[in-house]
């Protein structure tokens, strides 16, 4: 299997890790949103030594679904997704809907198509980009997560049905990261059309509840996966954070509705004490 078609390549990860798999000698149709991200990436590819084919491929649109199945593709990374921060009481209809249409129905609609040409030639490699927060919640992010959770599930059922198809499916769970990503998250609030004054809480407040990482675990082990180095299903970054995960998984079997009622959560306060782009250093 040597063609790659990596969405949401024109940012983060997915654009890192289009390159690095040029690199290793795959044909790597390197997909982005919007026109106006097409020469930029063909730029950096041509500054990084490598070739890429770079289409647009807005997930949500059926046109271009439909265009990449004409592309022969053999690994999929379902990599483009959006986040939207604010709590889960806040965040309006509009919003809500957006984040499922980027993070799981268009990507599911894409993988369809693609999968079927797959089981029909007996091969082929899907790679779902989830998160850590498909596995865990944090304040804040909790729409997000839910489009995380949805993912996860799709993509475990789909490795049960395409298993005797000869199709490996496998997912990278990035946790924080410092690629902007996050911290972005925090500014969509921005775009909302609502009354403020109904808002629970005030976001010009609040930030990205933890530190975040230096990128670089995931640009290695995304990478490693789609190219099929790494056979193992899930796949975290950074692994120091897999214990507290599995903990974090738990946890809900030992709570009670009455925990905590009156006081602020400790996870919560630390969205008003972090300050944007915090680095965890080593």
């Amino acid at each position: 299997m040597n063609k790659v078609l990596i969405t949401g390549a024109g940012t983060g990860f997915g654009h890192e890790v289009a390159l690095r798999l040029a690199e290793k000698g795959f044909d790597v149709i390197a997909t982005v949103e919007i026109y106006g991200q097409i020469q930029t990436l063909k730029r950096q590819a041509h500054e990084r030594g490598v070739k890429l084919q770079v289409e647009k491929l807005d997930v949500t649109n059926e046109g271009d679904r439909r265009k990449a199945l004409g592309w022969g593709v053999e690994i999929l990374v379902n990599n483009a997704g959006i986040g939207e921060g604010g709590s889960t009481v806040d965040i309006p209809a509009a919003n809500i809907r957006n984040e499922w249409e980027v993070n799981v129905t268009g990507p599911l609609l894409l993988t369809q198509g693609i999968a079927k040409q797959m089981a029909r030639r007996g091969a082929g490699r899907i790679v779902w980009v989830s998160s850590r927060e498909g596995l865990n919640v944090n304040p804040f992010t909790g729409i997000y997560a839910a489009s995380k959770h949805a993912v996860e599930a799709i993509a475990e059922t789909m490795k049960l049905e395409l298993q005797e198809f000869g199709v490996e499916v496998a997912t990278v769970n990035p946790g924080p990261f410092l690629t902007g990503f996050n911290d972005r998250i925090f500014q969509t609030y921005h775009s909302w059309e609502d009354d403020p004054a109904d808002r629970l809480f005030d976001y010009d407040k609040l930030a990205f509840p933890r530190a975040q990482y230096d990128p670089e675990p995931v640009y290695a082990t995304m990478t490693a996966v789609a190219a099929g180095e790494i056979d193992t299903y899930r796949n975290l970054e950074p692994k120091e954070m897999i214990e507290e995960t599995k903990n974090l998984i738990m946890a809900p079997w030992d709570k009670k509705t009455t925990d905590g009622l009156g006081t602020r959560p400790d996870q919560v306060q630390s969205s008003y004490d972090m300050e944007p782009e915090t680095l965890i250093t080593p």
